[in-house]
């Protein structure tokens, strides 16, 4: 795959994670506004709704997505020494996936208490 084609697959990640990103914010955002939750309980069972514990999912994994694009497009614009660019992707990876599996653990508690 070239060069060319590596960037505009990355382009079009970043544009519809941000997407995805806005259109669930406004829909969290509109849902507290208009329905907001009156105690932990009932935050818990909105939460454990199946389509929103996959809405969350999806936003987390495109919130994820978005800032491995962004970081990996900085670092490798910014970063000229190969060793020290390596280095910190994999620092990146590594804290992303970290946090990945935090927002498992966090959603997969809320769903089944």
């Amino acid at each position: 795959m070239s060069r060319r084609a590596t960037g505009l697959r990355a382009w079009f990640l970043q544009r519809a994670t941000a997407i995805y990103l806005l259109l669930f914010i406004v829909f969290v955002l509109q849902q507290m506004i208009f329905n907001p939750p009156q105690d932990f309980s009932a935050w818990q069972g909105w939460v454990a709704h199946p389509l929103v514990g996959l809405g969350l999912l999806l936003f987390f994994a495109s919130l994820l997505l978005h800032a491995w694009v962004g970081f990996r497009d900085v670092l490798i614009d910014y970063i000229h020494p190969t060793a020290l660019r390596v280095t910190l992707l994999t620092l990146v990876g590594f804290v992303l996936v970290g946090c990945a599996l935090w927002v498992l653990q966090i959603i997969f508690t809320a769903a089944t208490a």
